[in-house]
């Protein structure tokens, strides 16, 4: 299950936001994960709510001036409605320093109390992708993903298929190394699912006859990427005998795979000697945007056959 400790978030994002631990260092360790987020009554990340509390607090000049314009004892009570088990840590924004009742409640229940100078909307910008990527539902595919004329394709297939080997090429003809052999898919958004490499593979593809290359080290730091989302997905087939003759020459309708519960559109290609795939791949990118902006070679083809047809029909 995907999740992130308080002390990890503070510390991936002090320098970003500038942020200071004022107290409740003692909640250090815990953690946010997705199945909170999944339940309906609790946000992630928001202004300080009493009725729905947040994950994350966040309090900005308002919230503050509300806390100070009540006596402490009734700040004590308020805030005590809302510090409970579930709540991850309060962070104060853009204001000064934090009430003295609210001081006091998050260092009693070890709730992680944060200050920063960042105005409190721009820091929820700021967090919420942060957030949205550490706790996003993974997995993992094999294959390699690139990133090819701006789009993020992932080249599957069969081993031996020839899917490093197409990588390497398409590589040398300017496309981004992402991942090799492992892929890593985080689903960030409803619509939106995210390749990552594995740490341990960074910079490398494996080719067969060749061994392990340091992509950096040949072709420079412009010939790697770091994520993109998935948009494309090239399968690699190796037709057996005279199966290459049943496949559909006109495709209407796209391909697509299940991913994460995403549709990601899938184009198979066949792998034959003599076929230049970095090309077709690279027009299977073109003719995906095309798509995109509503225009379909196919149905335009088809379209135009039957006009000429209805024409010539006496």
């Amino acid at each position: 299950m995907p999740q992130v400790s308080i002390a990890r978030l503070f510390e991936d994002n002090r320098d970003k936001l500038r942020l200071e631990w004022i107290a409740g260092h003692g909640g250090a360790a815990k953690e946010l994960n997705s199945e909170l987020t999944k339940d309906s009554s609790q946000g992630l990340i928001g202004h300080l709510n009493f009725i729905h509390p947040n994950l994350i607090q966040v309090l900005g000049a308002s919230e503050v001036a509300y806390l100070d314009g009540l006596d402490a004892a009734s700040c004590r009570a308020v805030l005590a409605k809302i510090t409970t088990r579930e709540l991850a840590c309060f962070i104060v924004a853009g204001a000064g320093r934090p009430p003295r009742p609210l001081v006091e409640i998050s260092e009693a229940e070890n709730t992680p109390l944060f200050r920063s100078p960042v105005p409190s909307v721009e820091l929820m910008w700021m967090l919420r992708p942060y957030l949205a990527r550490a706790l996003a539902e993974s997995t993992t595919m094999h294959g390699v993903f690139l990133d090819v004329l701006g789009m993020g394709v992932l080249i599957t297939g069969d081993s031996g298929a020839g899917k490093s080997e197409l990588g390497l090429e398409l590589v040398s003809r300017g496309s981004g190394l992402i991942a090799d052999d492992v892929v890593e898919l985080y689903r960030i958004g409803p619509e939106t699912i995210e390749g990552r490499c594995p740490a341990l593979l960074k910079d490398f593809l494996e080719v067969r006859g060749l061994g392990v290359l340091n992509i950096r080290t040949i072709f420079g730091e412009a010939a790697l990427r770091t994520r993109k989302n998935l948009k494309l997905i090239v399968h690699l087939e190796k037709p057996a005998g005279s199966e290459a003759r049943y496949l559909e020459r006109l495709p209407l309708n796209a391909g697509a795979e299940r991913v994460m519960g995403v549709d990601i559109c899938r184009v198979t290609i066949p792998v034959a000697a003599g076929r230049n795939l970095a090309v077709l791949t690279e027009a299977a990118v073109r003719n995906y945007v095309l798509q995109l902006r509503g225009m379909d070679s196919t149905r335009e083809f088809i379209a135009r056959q039957a006009q000429q047809m209805r024409e010539r029909d006496p």
